[in-house]
């Protein structure tokens, strides 16, 4: 993948547009096309705050904290190359949520599916983010790490994790009543909510220090609305998909509906709280469509929804639906690599 972007770049560098790079800055250029190529679009704003922290008015509080504190640390350390303080965080906490898909599979789907779901994930059309200078690794990685050790009763750890998930992404939310589920199943459901509370808790460190950085403690609230024009509709996420119908954005549709049935048949087989977190991570974007793009970026807010590639997985056990999607997502992860290297809109 990283070789597919790198050439594309160096083939048709001369040949692109500069009217079509957009949000491009100079910090997205430190240390060559080796390394710069995985930094694009929202990357800017990520590197803008890893240096300088949050600014208003600007996009900059719409990007929760942890992964930009994590890059600005690491940059440091290398002597101001954000970038690629960049790339190996996202590189480091993707390579660890592979690790614990993988555990959490086994005992579900055995070990070839298991080996499956790991499979599916790293051809998963959007997972080029998976090692780009975005937050999608470190969420995945911070979600799996919830569930895990929510099975295994550790709830204080588990509503900790879910938390630093809260400070990574908006999406966050949906862990917390996936993990209130399996607190609901513990013998001491007081203290196993206790640490569910964590959470929350943890998360109110972002509004706190925005008040004392900004004097805006919901800034990252207004961003949203102000930049992305996101809206809550009052049908909720049948909204969303209503605005896709209506611009005629049918590939996507199709694409949530399959994760939307996909969520269903995690539910039924791996449980409740598996459910209740891929249907509300669909539903929370649906249910705020954009005003500039319908499904506005639903095909990388898939990427973390792991209970559907587990149920992709399960499916996956009959030889030619294997095949099938294997040959469906590499191809569609091509196509968007190369977008991704030549500077067009993915997700």
């Amino acid at each position: 993948m990283w070789a597919v972007a790198l050439a594309t770049l160096l083939l048709f560098k001369s040949s692109l547009d500069p009217e079509r790079v957009r949000w491009d800055s100079d910090r997205l250029h430190e240390l060559g096309a080796l390394v710069d190529v995985w930094a694009r679009w929202d990357s800017d704003w990520y590197l803008r705050i890893a240096e300088s922290g949050y600014s208003w008015p600007s996009s900059t509080p719409a990007f929760f904290p942890l992964y930009p504190l994590l890059v600005g640390a690491l940059g440091r350390l290398l002597l101001g190359h954000y970038v690629l303080a960049g790339v190996l965080v996202s590189l480091a906490t993707g390579a660890a949520a592979f690790v614990l898909l993988y555990r959490l599979s086994l005992p579900r789907l055995g070990a070839a599916g298991a080996r499956r779901t790991a499979l599916y994930l790293a051809l998963f059309p959007t997972s080029l983010f998976l090692g780009a200078v975005y937050s999608e690794s470190l969420f995945l990685l911070l979600a799996l790490a919830s569930f895990l050790l929510a099975e295994r009763g550790r709830f204080a750890t588990a509503g900790a994790a879910a938390g630093l998930a809260l400070l990574t992404r908006p999406a966050g939310i949906a862990l917390v009543p996936a993990v209130a589920l399996f607190a609901w199943r513990a013998q001491d459901r007081r203290r196993a909510f206790a640490g569910v509370a964590l959470a929350p808790l943890l998360f109110c460190l972002y509004p706190l220090a925005l008040w004392l950085w900004l004097g805006k403690p919901l800034a990252f609230l207004d961003a949203q609305e102000v930049v992305w024009r996101r809206r809550i509709s009052p049908a909720g996420p049948l909204g969303g998909l209503w605005d896709a119908v209506g611009r005629g954005a049918f590939l996507d549709l199709a694409f949530t509906l399959a994760l939307v049935a996909l969520s269903v048949v995690a539910w039924r087989r791996f449980g409740a709280p598996y459910g209740a977190y891929a249907l509300t991570s669909l539903a929370l974007p649906l249910s705020a469509p954009s005003d500039k793009l319908a499904l506005l970026s639903m095909t990388r807010f898939g990427l973390v929804v792991f209970p559907a590639v587990m149920a992709l997985a399960a499916a996956g056990a009959r030889r030619w639906v294997h095949v099938a999607i294997v040959i469906v997502f590499a191809a569609w992860l091509g196509v968007l690599v190369v977008k991704w290297a030549l500077w067009q809109w993915v997700a």
